[in-house]
């Protein structure tokens, strides 16, 4: 049998993963022994796996997550208020089938960020589309959109994406631009895809940082009301990591 051709062909028709089990087969005898039944079951099961990891690794590329982190690495020896049974249910990412979003709040050094790329992980794990920003990066994506005529085009972008991750939620007052931004997005968004926000501002902060009243109650009523919240606390965890000596207080 001449399998050079073969091969060839299989790239061809570009089934990549299906031609390289092929030749693994090929080289290993205890294949021999199978049935044809079996020898095709496991060259589509090849095929098949090769391709799903190219689209997680397409997804995970459009994502441009922040930080590689997964929910198996979170450190649960640190008093912050993590429910290990809470995330297990996220993890599950019915949240994302029912349309919730989730709030991660708490101080600075806390892991919000890292807990969101977790549950961000898991979306794409998971088949789901993502994209990470952080919120004062979002905000000059959308001025340079509008600038150059791409805004309704970025506005699309945003509400197909089935988990849209918002980093570091809250840390300057909006302005009227940015607050109606912010409006046209969670409308797009509600009820059809799933936001998650990270940041140091409490939720009763929220009115006062969006500004207007009318404009603070209707993004809060599309973000908060079917949201999971996580609210972490303690310390720093990058000091507790640093390994550094706590600096001696200064004399007043």
């Amino acid at each position: 049998m001449l399998t050079g051709p073969t091969v060839e062909k299989l790239h061809a028709l570009q089934l990549h993963g299906l031609a390289t089990a092929f030749q693994e087969q090929l080289r290993q005898p205890q294949y021999a022994d199978l049935a044809f039944e079996e020898r095709l079951g496991l060259l589509v099961d090849a095929e098949w796996t090769w391709r799903e990891n190219r689209r997680q690794a397409r997804r995970f590329k459009t994502a441009r997550l922040k930080l590689a982190a997964c929910l198996e690495d979170i450190d649960y020896r640190h008093p912050r208020g993590l429910d290990k049974g809470v995330l297990r249910s996220l993890g599950t990412c019915q949240w994302l089938v029912q349309h919730h979003n989730v709030i991660v709040s708490g101080p600075t050094g806390t892991g919000k960020t890292f807990l969101a790329c977790a549950l961000a992980t898991q979306a794409v794990r998971q088949g789901y589309t993502v994209r990470y920003v952080r919120v004062p990066r979002l905000f000059q994506e959308l001025a340079l959109a509008r600038g150059d005529g791409s805004y309704p085009k970025l506005l699309a972008t945003l509400a197909r994406t089935d988990l849209l991750v918002l980093d570091d939620w809250g840390l300057a007052p909006l302005t009227e631009v940015e607050r109606r931004d912010v409006l046209e997005i969670v409308d797009d968004r509600h009820g059809s895809r799933s936001t998650l926000l990270a940041g140091q501002l409490p939720i009763t902060h929220w009115h006062e940082h969006i500004g207007d009243p009318t404009l603070a109650d209707a993004i809060c009523d599309r973000l908060i009301h079917n949201a999971h919240k996580l609210t972490l606390k303690g310390a720093s965890m990058r000091k507790t990591r640093s390994g550094l000596t706590p600096p001696e207080p200064c004399d007043t």
